[in-house]
């Protein structure tokens, strides 16, 4: 991992949260928070989910250890939910420009919500929560086709295809 590779991540899971989020934009309220027997229940869950691991691994980096995630219910609408997300990603935006290699192979410690100290090279981290990201837009992409909506591709390759346009 390098810098360049953590940016580009960064890029395809910043796009692909904001096409699901655009998809999830046309769901009705009753269809955004309709518990749907996942494991994070409705798609406002497991979308508040994705977005409290962004933020909770972030400030891990930042040397602070949350002790609890964001709670789904602070997020009664998709735009409540829109609003967050932009603070999120706009301190990603920030911590990418400080990174550097060198700072990929920093461990860095961080106690979990449980209170559970641990401690990984920080572009290992950071390969989990794009990977964890990753996994649950499966999860939202599916209780979406369970609510009967279109849904659009989040391919990496579609991400590539469209960047080069």
């Amino acid at each position: 991992m390098n810098k360049q590779d953590v940016v580009y991540l960064h890029d395809y899971n910043r796009w692909a949260n904001h096409r699901l989020i655009e998809t999830v934009s046309k769901l009705t309220p009753e269809q955004f928070t309709r518990d749907l027997q996942n494991s994070h229940r409705s798609v406002r869950d497991t979308l508040a989910h994705i977005l409290a691991a962004e933020w909770i691994w972030l400030e891990r980096w930042r040397g602070v250890s949350p002790r609890s995630l964001l709670n789904p219910s602070d997020f009664g609408t998709v735009e409540s939910l829109k609003a967050r997300w932009a603070e999120v990603e706009k301190d990603y935006v920030e911590f990418l420009i400080e990174l550097t290699d060198e700072l990929l192979t920093r461990v860095i410690s961080y106690r979990n919500t449980k209170g559970e100290e641990w401690a990984y090279p920080l572009g290992h981290m950071i390969q989990h929560v794009m990977n964890h990201s990753t996994y649950h837009r499966g999860q939202v992409t599916t209780l979406l086709r369970q609510l009967g909506a279109a849904v659009l591709p989040l391919d990496l390759l579609v991400f590539m295809d469209v960047q080069t346009i």
